[in-house]
């Protein structure tokens, strides 16, 4: 009778430790298990070889769990990952499964950045820093001068510029910068066959493709006149007229200028294709596939002017006197 006494008592104390166990469970992983409503959120940052309890204290101090002790409880008994570094964003809104879940699994906070069509590479860098995934502009312009990246890709120049690719990217925050960079890069050689390019193009030949692509994808308002476009400048080259492209004056401001004057188109650089013949040393933007597209495949034209028209499309004449035509029609004889 002794016996089954301490066997019941047994049965009863591991029912009461289950229930106990279970309850707690329900408590930490329920619906009623979060601190708040959820309009609260956090930005947690994790540091590398974060351990169980230090995530606890942290979670504790930002009132994102209930229980201290259960959480810990908890994190030995449901996971068998580890506490993974890096920067979450928590809300007071969810349980503590669901945070545990986000910590071990590395479903770190990410933030996007969108690169559009014709940026150049301080355009990126100040949006990088407005994203807060670098301190200074500088900091990422350094990275794209790092000459081991650029015989990594191939590229003839002295920096990526031109070769990052236009996209929305998606990064944990502290994503390092030149991982960024080297994304960006592997994207435009991914993406560069859509762009349909002749095949066995050298390095330099591509790179003369990249500067003209870019220079297109700035001068041009309208996508159906790209290709267009991208053969009025070859029609120049051939007959070694300077390019006279304002969009690679505007690449020497650091904010293009809402117009430019005859003293910009003095200003001494070899990117100032009003002075120089010739391509300019490298690429002033970030061409999308429609306008590196135009670059490998013009459409055929005589036409050597063009001048823009108050709707956003371009006037193309074939000689000087009907370029100073359209000026005086469509710019009151400006020379810009």
């Amino acid at each position: 009778m002794k016996f089954l006494n301490n066997k019941l008592i047994r049965i009863l104390l591991v029912a009461g430790a289950t229930l106990l166990i279970a309850g707690g469970l329900f408590a930490m992983l329920g619906p009623g298990s979060s601190t708040g409503s959820g309009d609260r959120k956090v930005t947690l940052e994790i540091e590398p070889g974060t351990g169980v309890k230090k995530l606890t204290e942290k979670l504790s101090e930002e009132k994102l769990i209930r229980n201290p002790a259960y959480f810990r409880f908890l994190m030995r008994f449901t996971s068998s990952g580890q506490v993974k570094a890096g920067i979450y964003e928590i809300d007071d809104g969810m349980s503590a499964g669901r945070i545990i879940s986000m910590v071990t699994s590395g479903k770190v906070k990410l933030v996007s950045v969108t690169v559009p069509e014709g940026w150049n590479n301080r355009q990126i860098a100040a949006e990088l820093v407005r994203r807060g995934l670098a301190k200074t502009p500088e900091e990422f312009l350094r990275l794209t001068e790092d000459p081991i990246v650029l015989k990594k890709y191939n590229i003839p120049a002295k920096t990526t510029e031109g070769y990052l690719f236009p996209e929305t990217y998606s990064v944990p925050i502290g994503y390092p910068l030149a991982s960024f960079q080297e994304q960006m890069l592997k994207q435009f050689f991914r993406k560069i066959k859509d762009a349909e390019p002749p095949e066995g193009l050298t390095a330099d030949q591509l790179h003369e493709k990249v500067i003209l692509a870019s220079i297109v994808e700035r001068e041009a308002v309208r996508r159906d006149e790209l290709a267009i476009m991208a053969q009025v400048f070859l029609n120049r080259l051939d007959k070694r007229m300077r390019l006279e492209s304002c969009a690679t004056v505007q690449y020497l401001f650091d904010k293009p200028h809402k117009k430019l004057y005859d003293r910009d188109l003095e200003i001494q650089s070899p990117y100032n294709t009003y002075l120089h013949r010739g391509l300019p040393p490298g690429p002033i933007s970030s061409p999308g596939i429609p306008a590196l597209k135009a670059a490998f495949h013009p459409t055929a034209t005589d036409t050597l002017f063009f001048v823009l028209k108050p709707d956003g499309s371009h006037h193309f004449s074939k000689t000087f006197k009907e370029h100073n035509q359209a000026k005086e029609e469509f710019l009151g004889g400006r020379r810009i």
